[in-house]
């Protein structure tokens, strides 16, 4: 009984932790149960200055080692587009939810969620995306940049675009899964989609989203999949095939469930930490990008107590995009990392 003692006294959040379902966590949700639990959590779609298609942080990778060491199973929260999938790819948790304020960001992650179920392997997914014929001499093994030199050399196609995009609409809509998308959300993916095939592998933070031409130094989407830890380990999701199974089979079993919410918001959080406390789980990271710079006079105050009613532990850990570290986001900087409950204590959440 003691381990057992010690662990819920490491928790903290409202409510019980322990409940009739502890240690029920979903081996795999249902069609229904998945979109019921998307629309239960998410709030009314909000705004942002950005369509954030990708991220910027070439030093996204760096802090993976530390993570590895220090991060526990439980479920992975997180913000955003496609580094989540290289910090899952990681943590490898067992469940997963991706809360943003905005429904783009929902979107973005359905297409990219009938993409990782359709392809066979990196280099046809990688395909997909880009819309684009798979050239010759790829397997399964071929190293991530020798998947996207191939794939720079290779013309878009209007075919591709036009087989795959007809797949994604059908394999959310009718087989495999029969998700009741609105007309409104269908728009939502082609447009990220559309934007994909538009910039290719090239497309950056400020490909869409009226920042067309805007300065600034930013990330490609290759240059961010065959970047490295700075210790010459390649680890982004597309790095290997075992590190792609992770997040294909995550998608494949309905548990990376994306949402919509302010951070600061009533519900989003709160709904995401009673469902984890309800399955006998706990937080075992939450990847909040540069959230906190916009959280800014009371907001942040809510953040911290939405933090604060969610069950976690001594190992659930807070995940940051590079800043901070003398000079912007575009670079090569390094992201960072604190512990969540160290936060919820130093700054007196409360889980009201």
């Amino acid at each position: 009984m003691a381990p057992l003692v010690l662990m819920v006294g490491l928790l903290v959040g409202s409510g019980p932790w322990l409940t009739a379902h502890a240690f029920d966590t979903p081996a795999r949700l249902t069609d229904a149960e998945f979109w019921k639990l998307t629309v239960d959590i998410s709030e009314p779609n909000g705004q942002f200055q950005s369509d954030n298609l990708l991220s910027n942080e070439m030093g996204f990778q760096t802090i993976i080692p530390d993570l590895k060491k220090m991060v526990k199973s439980g479920v992975y929260m997180g913000v955003g587009p496609e580094q989540n999938f290289t910090y899952i790819a990681a943590l490898q948790p067992k469940m997963v939810f991706i809360t943003d304020i905005r429904r783009g960001n929902l979107e973005l992650h359905l297409m990219y969620k009938a993409l990782f179920e359709m392809a066979t392997d990196r280099a046809d997914f990688v395909g997909m995306l880009f819309s684009k014929k798979r050239p010759e001499g790829l397997t399964v093994d071929s190293p991530v940049g020798q998947i996207f030199t191939k794939y720079d050399a290779a013309p878009i196609s209007a075919e591709a675009y036009d087989n795959t995009w007809k797949r994604i609409v059908d394999h959310l809509t009718k087989s495999p899964h029969t998700f009741p998308l609105a007309t409104d959300d269908i728009d939502g993916i082609k447009y990220v989609f559309d934007a994909f095939y538009t910039y290719g592998t090239a497309l950056n933070y400020r490909s869409s989203g009226g920042s067309i031409g805007a300065g600034g130094n930013y990330a490609t989407y290759e240059a961010l999949m065959i970047t490295n830890d700075g210790a010459g380990a390649e680890r982004s999701y597309l790095a290997s095939d075992e590190l792609f199974k992770v997040i294909k089979d995550l998608e494949t079993k309905n548990l990376l469930v994306p949402t919509v919410g302010n951070f600061a918001g009533p519900k989003a959080l709160r709904a995401v930490g009673k469902y984890i406390r309800e399955h006998g789980e706990s937080v075992q990271a939450f990847y909040l990008s540069n959230v906190e710079d916009y959280l800014t006079g009371g907001l942040w105050q809510q953040f911290c107590n939405n933090v604060a009613s969610l069950p976690l532990t001594e190992a659930s850990t807070f995940i940051f995009g590079a800043r901070g570290n003398g000079g912007g986001r575009g670079g090569g900087l390094a992201s960072w990392y604190r512990p969540m409950m160290k936060d919820v204590k130093d700054y007196n959440c409360k889980a009201e």
